[in-house]
């Protein structure tokens, strides 16, 4: 009884310092992820993504696809989006918000506040969007392009307009640090629903 009471003892310690060991090699491993620099940018570099904008009726609002790309601009590294041509050194100025829409570096657990001004487009409506986020998890998630290891991060909150009028609105973003961006987006707001997903990929740099 005392040998079988003994064994047990011993198995049951013999489990606790694996668990502890396998624990310990999961903290070594776990991803932390910075924000990219001008040099993690390739001249060529590609990302395709399709939309579609859904009603809570069920009628698609908007649909299309939405192609970015990494060109040569006089000699400086830009991004093409549409008939818009940006720098990428502008893209990456130092974030001095405190509530930034990505708080860098990106790890599993961390959470922050998003918050940011508006104004439509007629000039007509202000308000605040405002969201409480958290990175959920780091693991593989697949889309139409293909597989990539990817922080999900949640947001929830919603928009405050000047006409007193809340908007409860939730994201969900998924980002693969391969491909420097978001590899879908999901957004849902008073019943209107709003994906993004990647479909293509390509850069001179892939292997």
């Amino acid at each position: 009884m005392n040998y079988l009471k003994s064994k047990y003892q011993f198995s049951k310690l013999l489990f606790i310092i694996l668990a502890i060991m396998m624990s310990s090699c999961f903290k070594k491993h776990e991803k932390i992820t910075h924000r990219p620099t001008l040099k993690d940018y390739a001249i060529g570099e590609k990302w395709t993504w399709k939309y579609k904008g859904v009603s809570g009726e069920g009628e698609v609002r908007s649909k299309g696809v939405d192609v970015k790309e990494i060109v040569n601009l006089n000699g400086e590294v830009a991004l093409t989006s549409g008939n818009d041509t940006i720098l990428v050194s502008n893209i990456l100025k130092p974030i001095t918000s405190k509530t930034p829409r990505f708080k860098w570096p990106l790890e599993v657990g961390k959470k922050w506040k998003y918050e940011t001004s508006f104004t439509s487009a007629d000039k007509s409506n202000t308000g605040t969007y405002s969201q409480n986020a958290e990175v959920i998890s780091y693991k593989e998630e697949t889309v139409e392009a293909g597989t990539f290891m990817a922080y999900t991060i949640e947001y929830k909150g919603g928009i405050t307009t000047s006409k007193g009028v809340f908007s409860k609105t939730d994201d969900i973003i998924v980002y693969a640090p391969k491909v420097k961006n978001f590899i879908k987006m999901t957004q849902i707001q008073d019943g209107f629903s709003y994906v993004e997903e990647l479909i293509e990929y390509s850069s001179p740099n892939k292997k």
